[in-house]
């Protein structure tokens, strides 16, 4: 029999406490700071994100585990070399969230967001993301993921009076609570077959179940992985992204592309390659499938969203991380024949690591160029060279490792490694598919980089001749050559685009070196 006192380690769960803890403080102290000193919740739950971030470092080995049934076996909570990066991923997206958030005024009086809560949300968030990864145990995973969506639903919903945002934040509760009770059944059928929750067990259990509990056992994976799905935003489970992304504000936007979906991701992960692994000849076709609808649905659809159509940047970028999500479920489909599947997972952890950076810092140049043009239009980027040459630069080079273009060595090194996983598991129709899909890509990625660089009719003028931007609806190209273009960039904005940058140049100058931790002690 278990012991029931049990020692924890709080260092290993210092990831999750600090966001956890410091939620609850951000809330009370909301009630007691006056209006004028509330923009200080802000920079406190900066300070706190990173200071979480900074606890992984001690954990780098990766060898840490808590909440044991028996020492060392059985455990709800594993810091390993998987978890650590997700973790990293979460905390690090949540701090960049934080930043534009603060850039954007995005909890100012005219937004009508209140500060206390929309901080309060946005850590309880970060503290399920990063908890998440961690979780070995099926209880603890779907706390973890509710704790990570339910927050979020509020983040969207929560500029009072905006249409499209309630809008937004009904279609994503809808899917979630769908998917939520989809899961919930799947997960309770799986309990009935194998009798335990522990990821290990589980896959133990499925092994060794009776002969009249193996239809159960099977109903239940395939409703587990379906709940997934709808979380994933994977096809055809897509479409509330879109409308989702469009109308929450842009700060949260950015974090649901990145945090959640590494968030739902690595818990997919745990999942198929732990507690799911005697029925992947099951599960292994199904994500292949998934993933070829997923990128072709998410490319055909960024792929419409053209600059001549008046089409929103952000609505562009919902389509794209639709695209990058089917590239995410290759190696996982790929890791289900895999003789080593966390070489698989690696490179799936590996490319989120990648998508989260510079998709971050691609939503961070989006804020600034809002600020002159808050419609968000695709031709309120033409010609940003010309008006903000840094930012373009940055823009382009995030938007070439989207498309896994030079300079963008990353995205190119994160897209030659799925493209290996696919054709080293014999997936070789899957590989064409993404072959298709990486050509697709380019286009729009492309397409949008060259219009940075594109004269306007106001730089091709003569001096003195430039057209002035005439009513007050003027929010084109013209529009943003005004005083709002010119206005300088806020710090904490500056802050998010150079970190983002850095670290793609970074990971660019050593690519591999995430890989291989990535390929960690999952198994």
């Amino acid at each position: 029999m278990p012991s029931l006192v049990q020692s924890v380690d709080w260092v290993a769960l210092t990831p999750v406490v600090i966001p956890a803890a410091l939620a609850l403080a951000v809330l009370v102290a909301d009630l007691f700071l006056p209006p004028a000193r509330k923009a200080l919740l802000g920079w406190l739950t900066a300070a706190g994100l990173l200071a979480a971030g900074l606890t992984l470092i001690p954990l780098r080995d990766g060898h840490r585990s808590t909440f044991c049934q028996t020492p060392g076996a059985s455990c709800s909570y594993a810091a390993d070399h998987f978890a650590l990066v997700i973790q990293a991923l979460v905390l690090g997206g949540a701090l960049l969230t934080a930043l534009l958030s603060l850039a954007t005024g995005t909890t100012d009086a005219t937004d009508e967001l209140p500060g206390g809560e929309y901080w309060f949300l946005l850590l309880s968030s970060a503290a399920g993301g990063a908890l998440l990864p961690a979780s070995r145990d099926l209880i603890t995973l779907v706390v973890a993921l509710e704790v990570t969506t339910l927050p979020a639903f509020a983040l969207v919903a929560l500029r009072r009076g905006d249409r499209l945002a309630s809008e937004a934040a009904l279609k994503f509760f809808l899917s979630s609570v769908v998917a939520t009770a989809v899961s919930l059944l799947g997960i309770s059928f799986v309990y009935a077959a194998t009798g335990t929750v522990n990821l290990a067990g589980v896959a133990h259990g499925l092994t060794t179940a009776p002969g009249q509990l193996e239809h159960l056992a099977k109903a239940g994976v395939a409703l587990t992985l379906v709940g997934f799905a709808f979380k994933l935003a994977a096809a055809p489970f897509h479409f509330w992204v879109p409308d989702t992304y469009a109308g929450a504000p842009l700060p949260v936007a950015a974090y649901l592309s990145v945090v959640g979906k590494s968030a739902g991701f690595s818990g997919l992960i745990l999942l198929t390659v732990i507690a799911f692994r005697p029925y992947d000849d099951v599960w292994g076709p199904a994500l292949g499938v998934l993933a070829a609808l997923t990128m072709t649905v998410g490319n055909v659809g960024a792929l419409r969203q053209r600059p001549g159509a008046d089409r929103s940047a952000v609505r562009l970028l919902a389509w794209s991380s639709i695209g990058q999500a089917g590239y995410l479920l290759v190696p996982m489909a790929a890791a289900a024949s895999a003789a080593d599947p966390a070489h698989e997972i690696g490179t799936t952890v590996a490319y989120a690591l990648m998508y989260g950076v510079v998709n971050l810092g691609a939503f961070a140049v989006a804020a600034l160029v809002t600020r002159g043009a808050p419609r968000g239009r695709l031709t309120d980027y033409r010609g940003l060279y010309a008006r903000r040459p840094a930012a373009a630069l940055a823009l382009a080079f995030f938007l070439l490792c989207l498309a896994g273009l030079p300079p963008g060595v990353i995205g190119l090194f994160a897209k030659v490694a799925v493209f290996s996983s696919a054709v080293g598991a014999q997936h070789g129709w899957l590989a064409v598919i993404m072959a298709v899909n990486v050509v697709i890509a380019l286009v729009y990625y492309v397409r949008w980089t060259a219009l940075l660089f594109t004269r306007t009719e106001a730089d091709a003028a003569p001096a003195g001749l430039a057209p002035a931007a005439e009513g007050p609806s003027a929010t084109g190209p013209a529009a943003v050559q005004g005083p709002a273009a010119a206005a300088g960039t806020p710090v904490a904005l500056a802050v998010a685009i150079a970190l983002t940058a850095v670290a793609g140049i970074a990971l660019s100058g050593a690519p591999q070196l995430v890989l291989r931790y990535a390929q960690g002690t999952l198994l």
